[in-house]
């Protein structure tokens, strides 16, 4: 085999290599953190007085058990009307992304199944209106 053959071997490895890249960049999916990330900015004023208020109560608690995951909301909010959502956000992955309306019981105790969500890790981010006052609340959940 001559220098020439070897030049050009050379160009045609690196070409293709160039192009095997080119074709896995454009097929590769890329999350952003929200598709609607700039209306979100625009109400972010409203979790930082969420997160405010949420933190002048007592912590949300979320137990896991085999098969359910447990939300105990503050013990201050017993008896008041809940209304939100309970969104199990996915860093890695928005299709992973789950999202649940807040439905208490006389307890104020949350439970919803694990079937629809992965053995991942999850931001539970929970935002809900109680007495007339937003509440945001965000911690880590990983569902095994």
């Amino acid at each position: 085999m001559n220098w020439g053959f070897k030049i050009i071997a050379v160009f045609v490895s690196f070409t293709l290599l160039i192009g095997f890249l080119v074709y896995k960049s454009v097929h590769t999916k890329i999350d952003l953190v929200s598709t609607d990330y700039y209306k979100e900015e625009l109400r972010f004023q409203q979790q930082i007085d969420g997160t405010h208020n949420a933190n002048l109560l007592s912590a949300v608690k979320v137990i896991q058990t085999d098969s359910t995951i447990v939300i105990v909301f503050p013990a201050e909010l017993k008896g008041a009307a809940i209304e939100g959502e309970a969104w199990f956000y996915c860093k890695t992955n928005a299709d992973f992304d789950k999202k649940f309306p807040i439905k208490i019981d006389e307890n104020d105790i949350m439970t919803l199944s694990k079937k629809p969500l992965l053995k991942t890790n999850y931001a539970l981010k929970l935002k809900w209106i109680s007495n007339n006052k937003d509440y945001y609340s965000e911690q880590p959940v990983n569902i095994q």
